[in-house]
Protein backbone atom coordinates (compact mmCIF):
# COMPACT_ATOMS: atom_id res chain seq x y z
CA UNK A 1 0.00 0.00 0.00
CA UNK A 2 1.34 3.43 -1.02
CA UNK A 3 1.38 6.50 1.22
CA UNK A 4 1.56 8.87 -0.93
CA UNK A 5 3.11 12.83 0.03
CA UNK A 6 -0.06 13.35 2.42
CA UNK A 7 0.77 10.13 4.12
CA UNK A 8 4.30 10.09 4.13
CA UNK A 9 3.68 14.01 6.00
CA UNK A 10 0.81 13.08 8.73
CA UNK A 11 3.29 10.03 9.60
CA UNK A 12 5.92 12.48 9.88
CA UNK A 13 4.66 15.25 11.65
CA UNK A 14 2.96 12.70 14.28
CA UNK A 15 6.14 11.34 14.83
CA UNK A 16 7.86 14.85 15.62
CA UNK A 17 4.65 15.77 17.48
CA UNK A 18 5.30 12.53 19.52
CA UNK A 19 9.29 13.46 20.16
CA UNK A 20 8.95 17.14 21.23
CA UNK A 21 6.11 16.19 23.51
CA UNK A 22 8.70 13.63 24.98
CA UNK A 23 11.52 16.69 24.96
CA UNK A 24 8.84 19.13 26.48
CA UNK A 25 7.94 16.75 29.43
CA UNK A 26 11.71 16.09 30.14
CA UNK A 27 12.02 19.84 29.84
CA UNK A 28 9.60 20.75 32.29
CA UNK A 29 10.94 17.69 34.46
CA UNK A 30 14.57 18.84 34.97
CA UNK A 31 14.76 22.33 34.27
CA UNK A 32 12.65 26.03 35.11
CA UNK A 33 12.63 27.30 31.60
CA UNK A 34 13.36 26.28 28.25
CA UNK A 35 10.37 24.42 27.03
CA UNK A 36 8.91 24.12 24.14
CA UNK A 37 5.00 24.82 24.15
CA UNK A 38 4.90 27.03 21.12
CA UNK A 39 6.72 24.50 18.99
CA UNK A 40 4.11 21.91 20.35
CA UNK A 41 1.03 24.11 19.49
CA UNK A 42 2.31 24.78 16.13
CA UNK A 43 3.14 20.78 15.26
CA UNK A 44 -0.52 19.76 16.46
CA UNK A 45 -1.98 22.81 14.33
CA UNK A 46 0.08 21.39 10.91
CA UNK A 47 -0.96 17.96 11.74
CA UNK A 48 0.90 16.45 14.94
CA UNK A 49 -1.68 16.48 17.50
CA UNK A 50 -2.41 12.28 17.17
CA UNK A 51 1.13 12.26 17.85
CA UNK A 52 1.26 14.25 20.52
CA UNK A 53 -1.84 12.79 21.98
CA UNK A 54 -0.12 9.91 21.74
CA UNK A 55 3.02 10.40 23.82
CA UNK A 56 0.21 11.98 26.16
CA UNK A 57 -1.15 8.63 26.79
CA UNK A 58 2.18 6.86 26.73
CA UNK A 59 4.76 9.10 28.79
CA UNK A 60 2.23 11.66 30.92
CA UNK A 61 -0.51 10.62 31.53
CA UNK A 62 -1.08 12.62 34.56
CA UNK A 63 -3.52 15.81 33.94
CA UNK A 64 -2.76 18.74 36.41
CA UNK A 65 -3.80 22.03 35.71
CA UNK A 66 -0.96 23.25 34.56
CA UNK A 67 -0.95 21.34 31.66
CA UNK A 68 -5.13 20.91 31.14
CA UNK A 69 -5.55 23.57 29.05
CA UNK A 70 -2.74 22.65 26.42
CA UNK A 71 -4.25 18.79 26.66
CA UNK A 72 -7.85 20.35 25.81
CA UNK A 73 -6.11 22.24 23.01
CA UNK A 74 -4.89 18.94 21.47
CA UNK A 75 -7.51 17.05 21.80
CA UNK A 76 -9.96 19.61 20.20
CA UNK A 77 -7.51 20.10 17.15
CA UNK A 78 -7.13 15.94 16.92
CA UNK A 79 -10.91 15.50 16.91
CA UNK A 80 -11.29 18.70 13.79
CA UNK A 81 -8.20 17.43 12.19
CA UNK A 82 -10.00 13.56 11.96
CA UNK A 83 -13.08 15.12 10.77
CA UNK A 84 -11.05 17.21 8.19
CA UNK A 85 -9.28 14.14 7.14
CA UNK A 86 -12.47 11.82 7.03
CA UNK A 87 -13.96 14.58 5.02
CA UNK A 88 -11.08 15.57 2.43
CA UNK A 89 -10.86 11.40 1.61
CA UNK A 90 -14.65 11.99 0.41
CA UNK A 91 -16.47 9.99 3.34
CA UNK A 92 -19.69 12.29 2.91
CA UNK A 93 -22.77 13.49 1.20
CA UNK A 94 -22.04 14.98 -2.11
CA UNK A 95 -24.82 17.83 -0.57
CA UNK A 96 -23.15 19.11 1.89
CA UNK A 97 -26.37 20.58 4.46
CA UNK A 98 -26.30 22.83 8.14
CA UNK A 99 -29.71 21.56 8.67
CA UNK A 100 -29.00 20.99 12.64
CA UNK A 101 -33.04 22.00 13.36
CA UNK A 102 -33.59 18.71 10.92
CA UNK A 103 -31.18 16.81 11.76
CA UNK A 104 -32.12 17.09 15.71
CA UNK A 105 -36.07 16.56 15.00
CA UNK A 106 -34.76 13.03 12.96
CA UNK A 107 -32.49 11.97 15.42
CA UNK A 108 -33.72 11.90 18.82
CA UNK A 109 -31.85 9.72 20.66
CA UNK A 110 -28.97 12.33 20.26
CA UNK A 111 -30.75 15.10 20.99
CA UNK A 112 -32.37 13.21 24.11
CA UNK A 113 -28.72 12.62 25.18
CA UNK A 114 -27.35 15.78 24.26
CA UNK A 115 -29.86 17.29 26.35
CA UNK A 116 -29.41 15.01 29.25
CA UNK A 117 -25.74 15.60 29.22
CA UNK A 118 -25.72 18.73 29.73
CA UNK A 119 -28.08 19.36 32.33
CA UNK A 120 -25.60 16.51 34.21
CA UNK A 121 -23.26 19.24 33.33
CA UNK A 122 -24.80 22.36 34.83
CA UNK A 123 -25.08 20.39 37.50
CA UNK A 124 -21.97 19.27 38.25
CA UNK A 125 -20.99 22.61 38.06
CA UNK A 126 -23.41 23.57 40.33
CA UNK A 127 -22.42 20.99 42.82
CA UNK A 128 -18.69 22.39 42.22
CA UNK A 129 -19.63 25.93 42.61
CA UNK A 130 -21.57 25.21 45.79
CA UNK A 131 -18.87 23.00 47.25
CA UNK A 132 -16.14 25.94 46.29
CA UNK A 133 -18.45 28.45 48.62
CA UNK A 134 -19.01 25.72 51.59
CA UNK A 135 -15.39 24.33 51.77
CA UNK A 136 -16.35 20.97 50.65
CA UNK A 137 -14.58 18.43 48.44
CA UNK A 138 -14.80 19.90 44.80
CA UNK A 139 -15.53 17.48 41.83
CA UNK A 140 -12.16 17.54 40.06
CA UNK A 141 -11.64 19.23 37.10
CA UNK A 142 -10.98 16.46 34.39
CA UNK A 143 -14.89 15.43 35.52
CA UNK A 144 -16.14 18.57 34.64
CA UNK A 145 -14.08 18.73 31.27
CA UNK A 146 -14.94 15.20 30.62
CA UNK A 147 -18.48 16.13 30.73
CA UNK A 148 -17.93 18.44 28.80
CA UNK A 149 -15.82 16.90 26.19
CA UNK A 150 -18.67 14.01 25.73
CA UNK A 151 -21.70 16.82 24.42
CA UNK A 152 -22.21 18.97 27.67
CA UNK A 153 -19.92 22.22 26.85
CA UNK A 154 -23.36 24.17 26.93
CA UNK A 155 -24.32 23.01 30.18
CA UNK A 156 -21.12 23.54 31.52
CA UNK A 157 -20.58 27.18 30.06
CA UNK A 158 -24.40 28.08 31.10
CA UNK A 159 -23.32 27.07 34.52
CA UNK A 160 -19.99 29.10 34.50
CA UNK A 161 -21.43 32.45 33.17
CA UNK A 162 -24.56 32.43 35.36
CA UNK A 163 -22.84 31.11 38.85
CA UNK A 164 -18.96 33.29 38.18
CA UNK A 165 -17.55 30.05 38.54
CA UNK A 166 -14.20 28.87 36.78
CA UNK A 167 -14.34 31.86 34.78
CA UNK A 168 -10.58 32.74 35.38
CA UNK A 169 -9.26 29.05 34.26
CA UNK A 170 -8.08 29.24 31.19
CA UNK A 171 -9.11 25.70 30.39
CA UNK A 172 -12.39 26.40 30.84
CA UNK A 173 -12.92 30.47 29.98
CA UNK A 174 -11.00 29.11 26.58
CA UNK A 175 -11.00 25.33 26.74
CA UNK A 176 -15.54 25.35 26.77
CA UNK A 177 -15.71 27.24 23.98
CA UNK A 178 -13.42 25.60 21.92
CA UNK A 179 -14.83 21.51 23.10
CA UNK A 180 -18.10 23.27 21.90
CA UNK A 181 -16.86 24.78 18.46
CA UNK A 182 -15.10 20.89 18.30
CA UNK A 183 -18.77 19.29 18.89
CA UNK A 184 -19.86 21.72 16.52
CA UNK A 185 -17.47 20.45 13.78
CA UNK A 186 -18.33 17.29 14.53
CA UNK A 187 -21.74 17.26 14.74
CA UNK A 188 -21.74 19.17 11.05
CA UNK A 189 -20.33 16.44 9.42
CA UNK A 190 -21.89 13.59 11.07
CA UNK A 191 -24.63 15.46 9.79
CA UNK A 192 -23.19 15.10 6.31
CA UNK A 193 -21.90 11.27 6.13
Amino acid sequence: MELGEWGNYLISINVIGFILFVVNTLLYTFTEKGQIDVLLTITSLLGGAFGIVLSMLIIDRKAVKGNMMSRVFVICVLVIQIVMFLYLTGNHKQDFTFEFIDFFAEYKLITNYLIVVNIATFIAFVIDKYNAVTNRTRIRIVTLLILSFIGGSIGGMLAMYLFRHKIRKDYFAVGLPMILVTQIVLILYVMNI
